[in-house]
């Protein structure tokens, strides 16, 4: 009977162990969802789309804060810094995660060591679009009228911006020439292709494709390595016969480093059952997004390979922020 008691007292204590275990696999407090991009941006729909989802998984507050600046690098810098213990999160783009670093002389924080990575929750194509400009209705067309005599220009939503490296990474490749002019966002991009003051664009599909439906833009390719879900109409780069030209503008879920294990998969598992609601790919979809959810290993792969295609395009330009 004594042996019988201490079994079922074991037991007991492992089961407890192992619940208490779990529930500390996350916080218990609120936790703080940091975006480095001001509110109404994509990083910031997706933080609160996500961020949604997570509070009612997880039955706590997950309340987003806006902190913009210095092209992500203050936001993330923020994530960064935050103590280690899940109350703090965050999202982030290819520019705070890899690009700056190759912008900026200095940065306030070291990706590899200061940050987690835990999944590439969504990826947007970027969309090669023309105005009333050009006649150009194919990408090879728009090649031609590259290599000719005038010069023309593309607009980017900032120097150093996906849209700017990928853009002058297709120009290079053509072999054709064309006048870099940075804008402050997507909209001031768009409204100046649309007015004719700049003749394309390599922007994200959301800024864009409401003018291509309207027939104000036209829309020759997406920067991605395959046709997009949402756009399957619109042929990639690579068939127009302009391969390594890659432009998704991707958003990932970050946290500082150190963050426990368990955490990290909590919210990782989370992130990626909540990207394969029904609802919440229609709300993607709607904003011409495609969700991911990769492992932290695919994205620290994914950023190693940013990286590496940026640094040739960046130093034979010669951008910098400083």
């Amino acid at each position: 009977m004594k042996l019988l008691l201490i079994r079922i007292f074991c037991i007991a204590s492992l089961t407890l162990t192992g619940a208490n275990a779990s529930a500390q696999a996350w916080p218990t407090e609120p936790v703080k969802l940091v975006v480095p991009f001001d509110a109404g941006s994509t990083p910031d729909l997706v933080a609160r789309l996500i961020g949604g989802g997570l509070a009612e998984k997880l039955r706590q507050p997950f309340v987003v804060e806006n902190s913009s600046g210095a092209a992500g690098n203050i936001g993330t810098n923020a994530i960064a810094r935050a103590q280690a213990d899940g109350r703090t999160i965050g999202v982030s783009i290819a520019g705070p995660l890899g690009v700056n670093s190759l912008l900026f002389r200095k940065m306030p924080y070291d990706v590899d060591k200061d940050i987690a990575l835990v999944t590439i929750a969504v990826s947007q194509p970027s969309v090669l679009v023309v105005g009333s400009t050009l006649t150009a209705t194919t990408a090879k067309q728009l090649v031609t009228s590259m290599k000719g005599d005038s010069k023309l220009s593309f607009a980017s939503i900032g120097a150093g911006s996906i849209s700017h490296l990928a853009m002058a990474a297709l120009v290079a490749q053509t072999g054709g020439d064309a006048v870099h002019i940075p804008y402050r966002g997507s909209g001031a991009a768009v409204t100046a292709i649309l007015s004719g003051d700049v003749d394309m664009g390599l922007l994200p599909a959301a800024a864009v494709m409401p003018h291509v439906k309207a027939g104000k833009l036209r829309a020759l390719a997406v920067a991605s390595p395959n046709r997009s879900p949402s756009l399957p109409d619109i042929p990639t780069l690579s068939e127009s016969g302009l391969p390594d030209i890659k432009g998704d503008a991707w958003i990932g879920f970050i946290a500082p480093a150190k963050t426990p294990d368990t955490v990290i998969k909590s919210l990782h598992d989370n992130i990626v059952q909540i990207l394969e609601e029904p609802a919440v790919k229609d709300k993607l979809r709607m904003q011409y997004m495609d969700p991911v959810g990769n492992s932290p290993d695919e994205f620290r792969t994914l950023l190693q390979a940013d990286l590496a295609r940026w640094k040739a395009v960046v130093e034979k330009n010669q951008i910098n922020k400083d």
